[in-house]
């Protein structure tokens, strides 16, 4: 008989790793399987940098999290002896009826959040280095700014082994099920493992574990630039902000420069489709490449530019573009988060301890809106 914990996390990236830390603070005896290393580039949650805002464009509903969430990384770092959290405010640009623009101050005005509505005279007055259009808008939230995504994972990995957790690397899991006695079973390429409770957080690798909800998850693509640029106000020292375009053509965000690679800036919208997350192409794509120094060379003063770095992650698109956190609708000791569509990785920690309370009794009751109701699956409700 293989040994037996209290949990198993089944995926320790982003919200694995959170879910592993929560579970551990909580008391469990609890194992982290993992299929590639520690903290790595394989999945979404890498490449330096993500942003983390709290006045949600992409509904209100999501606000209570995001505090919460800003909250939780505070409390992260105090017991780190390393920066993961920054702030450095956010300033978001589009026209005034701009989804982004729109979303932004909805949210600000439900919850009373610190936004600054500013013209575009205003938004190039404060960040020289930008070109806005005359017809344009920008909104800067003071409560954003970056997380260190490499280090916020190897953090909670090591935070959650400080706290009794065990975390296992390159272990691929093959197959997992639930047993007539209640054990949730997982078989991976070494050997098995048992619990009384698990969570999935798999990332792009989620429809091969739970393919038997029929969710419909996309995954996509997604490069990183980083470029040098000539101009010294480029530099988070100098001022600047992160940022996020709202465009007719597409959204595009970034960075400050936080090292000598220079301002990162990527492209939201788009994506190719990928089939097997495993064989995803790393290479640097041209035709993506293209449209964000297009981006670049519209929205930014300078005299010289040039490309240092990029890197290829993916985001697990869900239909509506919301995450789904839910039980398994036919084994309720068995928890999944899975669809955050390229915008969940600062909520981690509260993404994290949700999925370990939904499977001992302590859900977060902000979180309900993420389940599978919305979707038309009941929880509770075997589907084949």
């Amino acid at each position: 008989m293989a040994e037996r914990y209290d949990l198993i996390v089944c995926g320790v990236g982003g919200i694995g790793s959170a879910a592993l830390l929560a579970a551990a603070q909580a008391g469990l005896r609890v194992l982290g399987i993992e299929q590639f290393g520690y903290a790595h580039d394989r999945g979404s949650s890498h490449g330096q940098t993500r942003i983390i805002r709290t006045a949600y464009f992409e509904h209100p509903d999501y606000v209570p999290l995001a505090q919460e969430s800003w909250r939780a990384w505070e409390e992260i770092q105090r017991r780190s002896d390393t920066l993961l959290l920054r702030s450095t405010g956010l300033i978001q640009v589009g026209l005034p009826e701009s989804e982004v623009v729109r979303g932004v101050l909805a949210s600000a005005r439900r919850y009373d959040l610190p936004v600054r509505e500013m013209t575009s005279a205003e938004v190039e007055s404060r960040w020289p280095v930008f070109r806005i259009d005359p017809n344009e808008v920008g909104v800067f939230e003071e409560q954003a700014g970056y997380l260190r995504v490499e280090r916020c994972v190897a953090q909670m990995i090591a935070q959650a082994k400080e706290s009794g957790a065990e975390f296992l690397a390159n272990q691929r899991v093959v197959s997992w099920n639930v047993e007539d006695n209640g054990d949730v079973v997982f078989r991976t390429t070494t050997g098995e493992f048992r619990a009384l409770r698990a969570v999935l957080a798999a990332g792009p690798w989620s429809s091969q574990l739970i393919g038997d909800l029929g969710l419909d998850l996309r995954v996509v693509r997604k490069q990183q630039q980083w470029f040098q640029m000539d101009r010294p106000d480029v530099h988070e020292a100098n001022g600047l902000s992160c940022f996020l375009f709202d465009q007719p053509d597409g959204v595009f965000y970034g960075f400050p420069a936080i090292d000598s690679l220079g301002v990162k800036v990527a492209e939201h919208s788009g994506g190719d489709a990928v089939s097997d997350p495993t064989m995803v192409d790393r290479e640097l794509h041209d035709v993506e490449y293209q449209r964000v120094l297009d981006f670049v060379r519209k929205r930014f003063r300078f005299s010289r530019i040039r490309l240092t770095h990029y890197s290829v992650c993916m985001y697990t698109k869900s239909v509506d573009e919301h995450f789904i956190v839910d039980r398994h609708p036919q084994f309720p000791q068995v928890s999944f988060v899975c669809g955050l569509s390229g915008h969940g990785f600062k909520f981690a920690p509260v993404l994290g301890r949700h999925a370990v309370g939904l499977v001992s009794g302590r859900p977060n009751p902000h979180c309900r809106f993420l389940g599978l109701r919305r979707l038309a699956i009941e929880p509770g409700a075997a589907r084949n």
